[in-house]
């Protein structure tokens, strides 16, 4: 019989390798790096463990490849205490792998090859049945099959968030409509609304706007150190609230690789402990968490663990 559930994550799971350098390269220039380490990523995985970091009940859905790459994985996710029930290691498939480059000043270049995860289907959310009738919170992404996403959305009864990233600039709007909340970086909310770019609290409300009237219900947009902006469809563009992040001194920032992710599993730990907890106090918690993952080096290593 399965257990309580308070964050279920359907969603990738992919091996970072990660190459630490003075700055990012230009295209077609190649640099010495720094030092060099792997570690274990996917926004889905990324997000589970640092919901169940936080004390959560946690289980992922996901696709591993049978090599032993993920092997390893499946591994690393039980000694995070996660549910790997339905975590699978498919035959003739390979674990997807992240190129990450980061500077000394923290900032990051990643690419992914999806491997595996691009099997995750529909039909994992019928097997996973029992785990979607007893979590409290379903957090999703985009870096697996989008009608699969669809389908968990569709299937849940409990309060989901969808991290919209990788960012589609076309997202379909019934995928906005099927998430309680959606949540996105400034990078990715200025690609999605077609905007030139969002620096300030006030471009990211005008941004929040923009994703509402594309069908979103609720939506947060993460800002780095400014914090996050949040709105939803009843409220006005001057109610949005701006919700500050803890302030960290730029010679602490190591590496801001997995920050949203650290955010978006302990927002969703936050929803399933404190469900009538105002949401903008709940978003402050998690720019907390996030602000303490930038100054530890790597992605799941760099999750803090509650206290």
């Amino acid at each position: 019989m399965t257990e309580s559930i308070d964050v279920l994550v359907f969603g990738s799971a992919i091996i970072d390798f990660i190459c630490y350098t003075p700055r990012l390269p230009k295209p077609g220039e190649t640099l010495h790096g720094s030092s060099f380490q792997t570690g274990y990523g996917g926004k889905g995985a990324n997000q589970c463990v640092a919901a169940a970091r936080q004390g959560s009940r946690t289980a992922l859905v996901a696709k591993l490849g049978a090599d032993s790459f993920g092997s390893d994985y499946l591994r690393q996710l039980a000694a995070e205490k996660v549910n790997v029930e339905h975590v699978q290691q498919l035959e003739g498939q390979t674990t997807g792998v992240a190129q990450i480059a980061v500077s000394e000043g923290g900032e990051n270049n990643i690419i992914i090859v999806v491997g595996a995860n691009n099997s995750l289907s529909s039909n994992d959310v019928t097997k996973a049945q029992s785990l979607f009738e007893k979590a409290k919170v379903l957090v999703c992404q985009l870096e697996t099959p989008v009608s699969s996403t669809e389908t968990a959305l569709k299937t849940f009864r409990g309060i989901s968030i969808l991290n919209g990233a990788p960012a589609m600039e076309n997202t379909p709007p019934g995928l906005l409509q099927l998430a309680c909340i959606f949540c996105v970086n400034e990078t990715e909310a200025a690609l999605m609304t077609r905007m030139p770019s969002i620096d300030t609290v006030e471009e990211a409300k005008i941004a929040v706007e923009k994703l509402l009237h594309m069908g979103a219900n609720t939506v947060i947009i993460t800002l780095g150190k400014l914090g996050a902006v949040l709105g939803n469809t009843t409220m006005k563009l001057e109610d949005y609230q701006h919700v500050p992040a803890p302030r960290v001194a730029p010679e602490k920032v190591v590496d801001t690789t997995g920050a949203g992710d650290a955010f978006i599993g302990a927002l969703a730990h936050n929803i399933a402990r404190h469900p009538k907890g105002k949401l903008a106090d709940l978003v402050a918690a998690a720019c907390e968490v996030a602000s303490q993952s930038v100054q530890l080096p790597g992605t799941q290593a760099s999750f803090p663990r509650s206290t």
